[in-house]
């Protein structure tokens, strides 16, 4: 072993006289400790946040949407499927017709975002996530049971779970969907409307779309807005989404005007952005508690070389070199630096594997929901660690613990041991 680390570990045990310098060393591994388990919680839970949103907003919705600009709607949509297959990348293709209502029941009234989807084909794009309740089947035809009970032919519809319940509406219950559209009728213009049976109830853990989102089967969904063979657009699944935006551009070049193909990227791009942005704001924020813990290693080593000076002076005289003298306090600085980096590396990545667990448990003992869904878009507190972030972590925090010490270590060599000893 060599004799400066030798010397930098019997540094860190302190004397009675010493306890001050001992308590700020303490602080110091305390501090480093406490800014990388916190840097790893938090970008884990960045991580976890952007991973589930873009999982759960890429099951309701698909790759890429194909739309027509001029008047809304896409007629001979078979025949665009037709080209759409042959483009390299893509996957599947479904049609849908997308619109907005509202929903009466006896329990209220409210706004509705009204899909329209094939359901031989859609469940190879996108995933509703589960279904509660009911079965999607029943949408191209209920049970006859159902038609039965209501004594006349009416459409299936699918809801999601938070719109269930807010509006107090169980399975097979009836509700009205009325259009803005108006109808001439011998009272004057009417607004369109019509019922529809739930015959299933869905969960896909979003609160916005589990409280806003209604499904029809095409067929249903075409005759009550009265579109014949038409529908609004296509939605597009591919194998690769970071490929999503160059394969628009081919399905576009492809098809020609008046087409218009968004993929994912550019339909949410202000929420990615909003979250990248987030991410490097926190990473920002936590790295000063870092920070400070070095400046308490820069405080903690001045006032031992300051202490130790006759020290110093004797392994000057006995021959150790300037740059020995200070590899004794650089070795200090990292032995505090790694000691606080393995300690908050573990309770970091303890927690946030763990994360969910920690989170029931913390709710369990207060007593309140840490992520209300009906506030914020998931539901439950996700995590992914992405150990890249965390070797990021320990090398920046090993640099600044390093960068630390080359003051105080810089000082102790340049002693004078004719000074130190003068008076001793």
């Amino acid at each position: 072993m060599p004799y400066e680390f030798f010397i930098s570990k019997r540094y860190l045990r302190a004397k009675r006289k010493q306890v001050f310098v001992s308590i700020i060393t303490f602080i110091s591994i305390f501090g480093i400790f406490l800014g990388v388990a916190a840097l790893i919680i938090v970008l884990a839970v960045m991580n976890g946040f952007e991973t589930d949103l873009r999982t759960k907003i890429l099951g309701i919705k698909s790759h890429i949407e194909l739309t027509a600009d001029i008047g809304g709607s896409m007629k001979n949509y078979t025949k665009v499927q037709e080209l759409i297959t042959g483009t390299e990348g893509v996957v599947a293709s479904t049609p849908f017709i997308y619109t907005q209502a509202m929903i009466r029941s006896g329990n209220g009234v409210s706004g509705v975002v009204i899909r329209g989807l094939d359901t031989q084909s859609a469940f190879q794009v996108i995933n509703l996530g589960k279904i509660r309740e009911g079965s999607i089947e029943y949408l191209n035809k209920i049970p006859q049971e159902l038609s039965r009970k209501y004594n006349e032919q009416i459409g299936g519809i699918v809801i999601g779970k938070e719109m269930a319940r807010n509006m107090g509406i169980f399975l097979y219950d009836t509700i009205t969907i009325i259009l803005p559209v108006g109808i001439s009728t011998p009272m004057g213009m009417m607004p369109r409307m019509k019922k529809f049976a739930v015959v299933g109830i869905f969960e896909s853990g979003f609160y916005e779309y589990d409280s806003t989102l209604a499904y029809l089967s095409l067929r249903n969904c075409q005759d009550f807005l009265q579109m014949g063979d038409s529908v609004t657009g296509i939605d597009i699944k591919v194998d690769d989404i970071y490929k999503a935006d160059s394969i628009a551009r081919r399905i576009q070049s492809k098809l020609g005007f008046p087409f218009w193909a968004n993929n994912w990227m550019q339909m949410n791009k202000n929420l990615f952005a909003a979250l990248k942005l987030e991410k490097r704001v926190m990473f920002i924020i936590l790295s000063l508690i870092v920070l400070v813990a070095a400046f308490n290693i820069i405080s903690a080593l001045i006032m031992i070389v300051m202490e130790k000076s006759k020290d110093i002076a004797i392994l000057k005289s006995m021959g150790a070199t300037s740059r020995g003298i200070m590899k004794i306090f650089i070795y200090q600085g990292l032995i505090v630096g790694v000691i606080g980096t393995f300690l908050g590396c573990i309770a970091g990545l303890s927690v946030a594997l763990n994360l969910q667990k920690v989170s029931l448990f913390v709710e369990k003992i207060f007593h309140f929901k840490i992520l209300p869904g009906d506030v914020y878009y998931l539901s439950e507190l996700p995590s992914q660690v992405n150990y890249g972030d965390v070797i990021i972590i320990i090398i920046g925090t090993l640099i600044v613990c390093f960068l630390s010490t080359i003051y105080p270590s810089l000082r102790a060599s340049r002693l004078d041991p004719a000074e130190a000893l003068r008076y001793e």
